[in-house]
């Protein structure tokens, strides 16, 4: 949940003078090795948004998230990459206030179509479980504890502008007690209309039936569905977007409902005075770029 972020720089390239490549070219050489294409790639990306959702749901209590990471690919398909966002503690990070994920896989084209398997882990530096009363309704002997941490195993198939991807959580989910196995199923579209513009749309489903809420007085069930219809403008290599994003979950605050989030939590279990459901609708502008 789910990302201080680091900071992205470029360096600038080098000219050669145009009677050394002139003479090259008279005298027929080879290009070097250097000229070669490398089998390594790096990029990164930077983004500022309006709110920060994670599958659906608000994990900066509908403020601003700056976000940014790095990735590195081979060419034989195997990549690793970090991403980061600030958060809101009360999104159930105890005196947290970062996310750092950490992922690897491969993935690889077959013609029009693609799949994707790897790992991601979810850190929040500085965020203890202990303070939070997550307990299942199905398994009341535990309670959360630890960190708020979380490890899922992925895949993925693309074909063409249309992608599914499938999560399973190893460890307990963002630490819900006996919640292993908790998953989530996203199907996305992201269609490329032509000078700059692109259509993107997306339905999610978040299936946790080993799990129920034992805090509300209204629906313990923390399964739902979320949906986002957007559209992109790419200027310069910065890609300005408007989307909305809604879900079905659970977020009653007058029920105590799982998704009624606060705008803070500290370590001894205090929250904030302020609270929201943490699925409601909402439009969100974003400016990002990759580089």
């Amino acid at each position: 949940m789910n990302k201080s972020l680091i900071a992205l720089a470029l360096a600038g390239a080098f000219a050669v003078p145009a009677f050394a490549q002139t003479a090259s070219s008279e005298r027929g050489e080879a290009p070097s090795a250097e000229a070669e294409a490398s089998p390594h790639a790096f990029t990164g990306n930077l983004g500022l948004f309006s709110s920060y959702r994670f599958r659906g749901i608000d994990q900066t209590f509908g403020k601003p998230a700056l976000q940014g990471g790095v990735d590195y690919q081979h060419s034989s398909g195997f990549y690793v990459g970090n991403w980061n966002s600030n958060t809101n503690s009360g999104a159930g990070y105890p005196e947290g206030n970062l996310e750092m994920d950490f992922y690897g896989g491969w993935k690889g084209t077959f013609g029009d179509f693609g799949l994707d398997v790897g790992g991601l882990y979810y850190y929040y530096p500085g965020s203890n479980a202990g303070p939070l009363s997550y307990t299942n309704a199905k398994n009341p002997g535990q309670s959360a504890s630890g960190t708020v941490d979380n490890g899922e195993l992925y895949i993925a198939g693309s074909w063409k502008f249309v992608s599914l991807k499938y999560s399973y959580a190893v460890t307990n989910y963002f630490s819900l007690p006996d919640s292993k196995g908790i998953s989530y199923l996203d199907l996305s579209a992201n269609y490329d209309l032509g000078e700059g513009w692109g259509i993107n749309a997306h339905v999610g489903h978040l299936y946790a039936g080993n799990y129920k809420y034992a805090g509300t007085t209204g629906n313990s069930d923390i399964s739902y569905t979320d949906w986002k219809v957007g559209v992109t403008k790419d200027i310069a290599g910065w890609v300005i977007g408007a989307a909305y994003i809604g879900t079905d979950a659970a977020g009653n605050c007058g029920n105590a409902e799982f998704y009624c989030f606060y705008n803070s939590l500290n370590a001894n279990g205090q929250v904030g005075s302020k609270s929201k459901d943490a699925g409601r609708g909402i439009g969100i502008l974003s400016v990002s770029k990759t580089f």
